[in-house]
């Protein structure tokens, strides 16, 4: 009886061992390869930054098939953007504390869900709010691609190529974002700009759940909540506020309000940092030289790059009467340019120097924006698209890799969610704010009127505002970025 019993009471223990060897035998044995790994990362990234854009040949169809207007149009961008731009910094930390892989997990698995959804909308309302739930998706998800890479490749000349990947293909994204949505639109409709987005996304979701590895530094503290909310709240609040300038002007009460409660809410996030235990935003780590400088001059440079392909698409489609499908096919060659400058970009910062090199990039994008700003109503495909686009596209390239590297130097191992957070909220934030300034700008240019003209004349407007912040951005940099990435503890 002896032997039974002591049979009986080791029955968990031999379920439980039985349990971990059956697991063992289902995930992949060893550590994933690193190409594999970067390959997952840059997945995730480019799935992020396409929805940023792909988008953009569809606001019309869009407009057609919802009745959304023109502010609710520039919405369907900002909501995703906004939401995108505020969450993250809470969505790296959460990778911190909770596992990088399973904030990979749920971020693209929540980003797929709100896909189906939005693609699915019936009334405006409803894809606004579904674009919304797909930016908080990738604000979990885009902190955990960087950090994820930056922890599987080791730091030096490896890491410098993995991150120029990472731009090449988050860049390429942006970029191929008119030609993918060109074609699903012509060839479908504009629901599958979305829809496309949830077999996509439940492939790499597998792949994902079956090779990443868990990795996490945190100690398990909370996450600020009521910072994340502020940060989100008064971002959203202040890109309302310029919005509602163009339909209210700068003194109307619906102006003022947000325009004010914006820069308060952020305040109190900032106050909100300094005090509590488990900031979602430790201030001390803006006294690291690299991380605040490359983080302003990503912002920046955002707030002007981000509204590119906005303002291209609808001069394409709106001014010189191409289809969605032609308007994306016109910007392949400006995809094809921010791939060349991401890949050169490291090879450049070995013998010149990351600080140099995104001042140089960034130079060469002030040199397209002005060039795009010469725009006219009856302009050519190559003076009016192709060689500025290329020139705006390649500058944006070159910058991106160093800026990024720079920001991520220097950072402890349990803030690189974080850091990476922050670069991607930076570089959002940037965008956003700078897209509802110059939609805004460009509108009252136009002075309400639909003709080819007056959208030149508005168009316009925005590229030569965008050149002067770039150029501002240059001068920032020389003067603020370290010549040298910093070294981590």
């Amino acid at each position: 009886m002896t032997p039974m019993l002591e049979s009986a009471d080791d029955a968990p223990a031999r379920i439980s061992r039985l349990s971990s060897r059956l697991s063992a035998r289902l995930r992949p044995r060893g550590a994933p390869p690193m190409w594999l790994v970067v390959a997952l990362t840059c997945a995730g990234q480019f799935l992020v930054v396409l929805d940023v854009s792909v988008v953009n040949v569809a606001l019309p169809s869009m407009r057609t098939g919802l009745g959304l207007d023109e502010q609710g149009l520039q919405w369907v961008v900002n909501a995703y953007a906004i939401a995108f731009a505020g969450f993250m910094l809470l969505g790296g930390r959460a990778g911190d504390l909770y596992g990088r892989k399973r904030m990979f997990l749920v971020g693209l698995g929540l980003f797929t869900l709100a896909s189906a959804a939005g693609g699915l909308a019936q009334d405006d309302w409803q894809l606004l709010v579904a674009r919304a739930v797909q930016g908080l998706g990738a604000a979990v998800l885009a902190p955990s691609t960087l950090t994820i890479l930056m922890a599987s490749v080791p730091e030096g000349a490896a890491r410098a190529r993995a991150i120029g990947t990472w731009t090449a293909v988050g860049a390429g994204g942006g970029a191929a974002g008119g030609l993918v949505g060109g074609l699903l639109v012509e060839t479908l409709s504009w629901r599958w700009v979305l829809l496309i987005n949830v077999p996509v996304g439940a492939v790499v979701l597998c792949a994902a759940a079956w090779f990443l590895t868990e990795g996490r530094a945190g100690d398990g503290r909370r996450l600020d909540l009521p910072g994340a909310l502020l940060v989100t709240a008064g971002l959203g609040t202040l890109a309302y506020g310029i919005s509602q300038t163009e339909a209210a002007g700068w003194t109307a009460p619906a102006t003022l309000l947000p325009l004010l409660a914006g820069p308060a809410l952020l305040g109190a996030f900032l106050a909100v940092e300094a005090r509590t235990a488990s900031p979602l935003m430790p201030l001390g780590l803006l006294r690291v030289r690299s991380v605040s400088s490359a983080n302003v001059s990503m912002f920046l440079c955002g707030s002007a790059m981000f509204c590119m392909w906005f303002f291209m698409t609808l001069y394409a489609q709106n001014v010189l009467g191409y289809t969605p499908l032609e308007a994306g096919l016109a910007l392949v060659p400006s995809s094809l340019a921010v791939i060349l400058g991401s890949k050169l970009a490291p090879r450049l910062m070995r013998p010149v120097g990351p600080r140099n090199v995104a001042a140089l990039g960034t130079l060469v994008a002030v040199a397209g924006f002005a060039w795009q700003s010469t725009m006219t109503a009856d302009g050519s495909y190559a003076t009016a698209i192709l060689f500025p686009g290329v020139l705006m596209m390649l500058g944006a390239g070159l910058a991106a890799t160093p800026l990024a590297s720079l920001a991520t130097s220097g950072a402890a191992p349990e803030e690189a969610g974080l850091v990476s957070g922050l670069v991607n909220t930076s570089r959002t934030m940037g965008g956003s704010l700078g897209l509802a300034v110059l939609s805004t700008l460009a509108a009252s240019e136009s002075a309400g009127s639909a003709t080819p003209q007056a959208l030149t004349q508005g168009y316009a407007l925005a590229f030569r505002v965008g050149a002067g912040v770039l150029m501002a951005g240059v001068v920032l940099m020389w003067v603020w970025l370290p010549r040298r990435a910093a070294q981590g503890p």
